[in-house]
């Protein structure tokens, strides 16, 4: 039985550089995965474009996933394609955005 243990370390966020989150955007904070639901269309393309465009503005550096399955698009209750999922959060369904309203929606998801 022990009695007395020495307490662990808060594990931090560091890096050779320094404290990695204060080094990060408050985007890249918050954005941890970003879908693109649809069957592969042309559509589909331009918003996985349009959204590839506006990480790279806004500089978060994350792997866009295509999601093709139409299982897996009717398991978020999209019934309509394209659509841009966050976070497991869709936030545009049925229409193809354009690079600054990707960039308007990703900065209110990142800050709510």
């Amino acid at each position: 039985m022990v009695l007395f243990r020495k307490k662990k370390e808060k594990q931090k966020d560091y890096c050779e550089y320094g404290n990695i989150s204060e080094k990060m955007p408050q985007a890249e904070k918050m954005i941890f995965s970003v879908k693109v639901l649809g069957s592969g269309c042309e559509k589909c393309n331009a918003l996985e474009k349009a959204v590839c465009g506006a990480l790279i503005e806004l500089n978060v550096d994350i792997a866009i996933e295509h999601v093709t399955d139409f299982a897996q698009i009717a398991a978020y209750g999209v019934m309509t394609t394209p659509a841009l999922v966050v976070n497991d959060h869709v936030i545009s369904y049925g229409k193809v955005l354009k690079k600054e309203e990707v960039k308007i929606l990703l900065q209110k998801f990142a800050n709510r």
